[in-house]
């Protein structure tokens, strides 16, 4: 039987949904970096109703658990649990920063992405992929949050050509030309559900699945502390 996941995401100023149906996709999106709260629901309610199927029929619900904005995440989340809390369903958190690299692919069909997302206090939050011959994506670089001139002392000059995503090339530009990578801009600024949505498909099919009440962000700053639901403490 074909899967029905629903994802959706927040964590930057991207707000977007997506709706997977076997091999049919429906999606929304909008910069709305300030109207989050406003526009997800009607987004969810949108590409169900034009599937014509209900929560209660979707077999998971992903949702991208970070990094990005705080709030963003905080807010995606918490939409999120309560939709699966709801309808009973499992939860598949998804990186934005993986889901920027599936976003070069589906775009130019990249397959070495490095992303790079303003993390504000000069920091990046910063990952490499990799993809892999089944598409599936193998993490280069463990994601972390960085300053850029130190990410350059880190990072090694290989042979291959990295596509580049996420807002943090163009915020830390000057900082990061000293990055021995050969580069190549993917165009992708933002994570998009729609991509999100692939990588849950995967995650569903090997089993990696959660319990809504298990659902936690990954903000990658350790000194932000994650504010449990009512009865969760």
């Amino acid at each position: 039987m074909s899967a029905k996941i629903l994802a959706l995401d927040t964590a930057t100023e991207v707000c977007s949904v997506a709706l997977m149906v076997g091999d049919t996709l429906y999606s929304r999106s909008e910069v709305a970096p300030r109207d989050h709260t406003k526009k997800i629901l009607p987004m969810v309610d949108e590409v169900l109703k034009e599937a014509g199927v209900t929560l209660q029929e979707l077999d998971a619900l992903a949702f991208g658990r970070g990094p990005g904005s705080f709030t963003g995440v905080r807010i995606g989340i918490g939409i999120a649990q309560g939709l699966a809390f709801g309808a009973d369903l499992p939860m598949i958190g998804v990186s934005t920063l993986a889901a920027m690299a599936q976003g070069a692919y589906r775009e130019h069909g990249m397959t070495r992405v490095a992303t790079a997302i303003d993390a504000r206090m000069s920091e990046v939050y910063w990952g490499r992929f990799e993809r892999q011959a089944d598409g599936t994506w193998l993490t280069i670089d463990d994601e972390c949050v960085i300053a850029p001139e130190a990410l350059c002392e880190k990072i090694h000059a290989d042979s291959t050509t990295w596509g580049t995503a996420g807002t943090g090339w163009e915020a830390y530009s000057d900082a990061l030309a000293a990055l021995p990578l050969t580069r190549q801009d993917s165009g992708v600024l933002y994570p998009q559900a729609q991509d999100m949505v692939v990588l849950a498909a995967q995650a569903l099919a090997n089993g990696e699945t959660l319990a809504a009440e298990n659902a936690s962000p990954v903000y990658l700053r350790d000194t932000v502390a994650w504010k449990k639901l009512p009865g969760r403490e």
